[in-house]
């Protein structure tokens, strides 16, 4: 059984602190370096020198100065200096491939985004009718065809159930505060325009130009104000005219005396 060999710690590179403050100072400013850390061996006579970094832009981040001394040598030389982070370091985002930093809408003028030959979302356009089911109840030879139009794929079974779940459970499906207040479901509106194929029964295109989902896919349970059978509310009644006392009522008169007398209507 073999053993690893530990190296021993060279002295003087164990001691060549100033040495590789300088070093750290030339990658970084003066101020950024801060006071000496650690010193670790990495193998034989070579020590690196972790320094405090400074610099407001990298909090966490360590000054790393690897020195080393030839066999024989007595000075103690630069090997590397890097900046490296520590264990509470500000660090970057993990990296992901870029199929999985797409978002919806990510795709702008001029932008391509290929889909893969084995994208489960898509089939071939044109399935040949097997051999020796021509005639067999349920086959149409032509609904193998028109299901393509002539493309070369169209959407698959799981296709189709990713975009019906993405598009009941996002803000045109009935989940949402606008379809909540509306008067009746979009699929009594007039301005509903039903998608072709499996979607027509759950979904179709809202073709009301004041409508928030104008030329948009919405569930046949969304809804909005917007509605081709929506009416006004019934107006309030106009209120009662005040009423008038016009019972009797006194009122005072002067006489040719300039006496003061008091006459009602009842007199």
């Amino acid at each position: 059984m073999s053993r690893t060999r530990r190296s021993t710690p060279d002295k003087a590179c164990t001691e060549a602190v100033d040495l590789a403050r300088t070093a750290a100072v030339d990658i970084g400013r003066p101020e950024w370096v801060g006071e000496h850390l650690s010193a670790s061996v990495e193998g034989d006579r070579l020590v690196t020198h972790l320094f405090e970094c400074l610099d407001p832009a990298y909090p966490g981040w360590r000054y790393a100065v690897t020195v080393v001394r030839a066999a024989r040598a007595k000075r103690v030389t630069v090997n590397e200096a890097v900046l490296l982070p520590g264990s509470d370091a500000l660090l970057a985002p993990e990296w992901l491939p870029w199929k999985e930093r797409l978002r919806p809408g990510d795709v702008g003028v001029g932008d391509l985004l290929p889909s893969a030959v084995d994208d489960d979302r898509l089939m071939p356009g044109y399935a040949q009718v097997p051999a020796g089911e021509e005639d067999e109840e349920g086959v149409d030879k032509q609904m193998f065809w028109e299901l393509g139009l002539g493309r070369a794929r169209v959407l698959s079974e799981s296709g189709r159930e990713a975009a019906a779940e993405r598009w009941y459970q996002g803000p045109a499906g009935p989940n949402n505060p606008i379809a909540n207040a509306a008067p009746a479901p979009c699929a009594t509106c007039g301005f509903m325009t039903p998608l072709a194929g499996e979607f027509r029964q759950m979904f179709g295109v809202c073709a009301n130009e004041y409508a928030p989902d104008d030329g948009r896919v919405v569930s046949m349970d969304h809804g909005c104000g917007a509605h081709s059978e929506a009416s006004l509310p019934t107006e309030a009644p106009e209120p009662a005219p005040p009423v008038v006392d016009e019972m009797g009522y006194d009122h005072i008169v002067f006489d040719d005396t300039s006496e003061l007398e008091l006459v009602t209507s009842d007199s």
